[in-house]
């Protein structure tokens, strides 16, 4: 039979978020890796704190609802706090009661940025890299570097001639219309006016400009896993620089190989790749004005060709 529809409340409840999270969920494996590199970046919360005063939301609920948001693409934190304050599954993630109440927004992201501060993403992913590296996961002789556009949290009305003063618009302060059709706009005489790092930046061709960043991986290929990242503004050599900066950092005692597709292919790309002690196995870019940097030096290897598979 149908089962009515009634709203019944329990006096006192003793569900907890354990208990409904299924044993094979992927996020139980993850929240075990987690907290493994939580426990050793310990001594580095104790630095970020004062002792007195009264306690903070603790860095590892933050990290680990910071992850939450990167794993499901919540698209903002005020989302992300809905999310939790909803969401037996990530209540037991974070680490958080049934009744326990969300935190505000505004002091999250406070507390937030107090982590960016202090670099803990960065050790977070060098100690989830180390775990990796323990279970032999890792290749530390073949390696991919690949780069994107990150659009940045600025609007394109932000971008204006530098020098001028802000616009303003008094029947909407917050949001002014900017009328900017027709006007040639560029990085080298315009800027945000709220983020002057951010630069304007496309794609490719028939694409539209927006204000970005350039993030680029190293990835290892025997599990495909990322081995470092570089944030770089958006120019017509980022991706490249970015690159030979990951490259240096690899921590090889002989010659590796990187793949690249053909936007690295240049001759300053490979000989610096070379100069690092890293073989360029690049996409050759026929197209390119005298002809592909890379030679049958490289391609005449098998591992050149497998490369780009």
């Amino acid at each position: 039979m149908r089962g009515g529809d009634r709203i019944q409340s329990a006096m006192f409840s003793y569900l907890s978020p354990e208990t409904r999270v299924r044993k094979e969920h992927p996020l139980r494996a993850i929240r075990g890796m987690v907290d493994s590199a939580l426990g050793e970046m310990s001594p580095l919360f104790d630095d970020m704190y004062s002792e007195l005063g009264r306690p903070s939301i603790a860095p590892e609920k933050l990290l680990r609802a910071q992850l939450l948001q990167m794993l499901y693409s919540v698209r903002s934190e005020r989302l992300l706090m809905e999310e939790i304050d909803y969401s037996v599954l990530f209540r037991w993630f974070v680490g958080m009661n049934m009744d326990e109440p969300v935190w505000d927004v505004t002091v999250f992201t406070k507390n937030r940025d107090r982590l960016l501060e202090h670099n803990v993403a960065k050790v977070f992913f060098a100690q989830v890299w180390q775990q990796a590296e323990q279970a032999n996961l890792t290749s530390d002789e073949h390696f991919t570097v690949d780069g994107t556009l990150l659009e940045a949290a600025a609007s394109l009305k932000s971008f204006q001639r530098k020098g001028e003063a802000r616009h303003d618009d008094p029947d909407d302060p917050s949001n002014p219309t900017v009328n900017f059709h027709g006007e040639e706009r560029s990085n080298d005489t315009h800027e945000s006016n709220t983020d002057p790092d951010a630069q304007l930046a496309r794609k490719g061709g028939g694409k539209e400009a927006k204000l970005s960043y350039c993030g680029n991986l190293l990835i290892e290929n025997g599990n495909g896993l990322i081995a470092n990242t570089e944030l770089l503004q958006a120019n017509g050599t980022a991706e490249r620089d970015a690159a030979l900066l990951m490259i240096e950092q690899i921590p090889a005692e002989k010659r590796v190989t990187v793949g690249a597709d053909k936007g690295y292919d240049t001759r300053g790309f490979v000989a610096e790749c070379r100069q690092l002690n890293a073989t360029p196995h690049v996409s050759q870019n026929a197209k390119r004005p005298g002809g592909s940097a890379i030679d049958a030096r490289t391609t005449r290897h098998a591992g050149y060709n497998i490369s780009q598979l």
